[in-house]
């Protein structure tokens, strides 16, 4: 009895109230990694910016983009990441008494709070004022990237019901109703808002609808097009086969605009996390070598 209590005494000693976690140090790594994050995301905007143009043939292609913003992603983790968990392991208070298993756990867990807390203060605080910096730079590549045919495509398939405001559809119906002397314009009386209006209902529905314009829409459209243009109905077919083929174009590329653009950002989110994954690792390696490097430096100074 004597033994096991003196045991359980011994024992008591040894523990300790302080707690194993010293925050001082993490919150030092934690605003070192995030102001290099702000930094190296500046910088990875101007160089992006630098690859595109609105000239044609002038930017780099979007599988170049996309790969350069991936990689920098990574570049940005690794190195914000290695400086916060480095000086997080440097700075920490040396602890006495304890296996070096147990300070290598110890060092890597405060690399990996001082990783999350900078991650948390980007995106959070600091979130804000990097959208703001880089928002603009981000938005010229996407449009750029897009081009302009996209956004044509995508205003014919987005228009208001029954308008012909300055968008695409509008287009459309003003090569339907061309006088068939294109060295002339319209009479004033050909100008029947209704026939338009009737006219943009069709295509916008033809644009939205998976299936094709049916024949009594067709045929409607032949009318309209001889009555407005004096065109034989023969060739007022062909012009509505030709828009109606026009529409379907535009539509297919506000299509494969969405689908390029569902893959990109499917992509970026893939990336982004094994971005963050990289970095959490790099920070935990990083504190634990920062720490140990202390523990050496530390045991250098005593002995001499």
């Amino acid at each position: 009895m004597n033994s096991a209590f003196a045991d359980v005494e011994v024992s008591g000693e040894r523990e300790t109230s302080s707690s194993a976690v010293n925050w001082a140090p993490i919150i030092a790594g934690a605003f070192a990694a995030s102001t290099l994050t702000v930094i190296l995301m500046l910088i990875g905007s101007g160089l992006g910016l630098t690859m595109v143009s609105p000239w044609t043939g002038a930017s780099a292609s979007a599988t170049t983009f996309a790969v350069s913003a991936a990689v920098w992603l990574v570049v940005v983790q690794w190195f914000s990441a290695g400086l916060g968990g480095y000086l997080t392991g440097r700075l920490r208070t040396k602890w006495v008494g304890i296996h070096d298993g147990e300070v290598t756990f110890r060092d890597t867990a405060h690399g990996f709070l001082a990783w999350a807390l900078a991650t948390l203060l980007v995106a959070g605080i600091l979130g804000s004022a990097l959208s703001a910096t880089i928002g603009a730079g981000v938005q010229v590549a996407s449009n750029v990237a897009a081009g302009a045919a996209a956004g044509a495509s995508s205003a014919a398939t987005n228009a208001p019901w029954g308008t012909t405001d300055n968008n695409s559809m509008g287009y459309f119906v003003d090569i339907l109703f061309r006088p068939a002397d294109t060295g002339t314009v319209a009479a004033a009386g050909q100008n029947d808002a209704g026939a338009t209006a009737q006219a943009t209902r069709i295509l916008l529905v033809s644009a939205a609808a998976e299936s094709e314009v049916s024949a009594d829409d067709k045929a409607y459209l032949t009318k309209l097009v001889a009555a407005r243009t004096g065109l034989s109905e023969g060739d007022a077919a062909k012009r509505v086969d030709t828009v109606i083929a026009g529409v379907d174009d535009a539509k297919n590329k506000a299509k494969a605009a969405a689908d390029r653009a569902r893959k990109a950002s499917a992509t970026f989110a893939l990336v982004g996390a094994l971005s963050m994954i990289v970095g959490a690792f790099i920070a935990s390696v990083a504190a634990a070598l920062g720490g140990k490097q202390r523990d050496e430096d530390e045991a250098l100074f005593v002995r001499g």
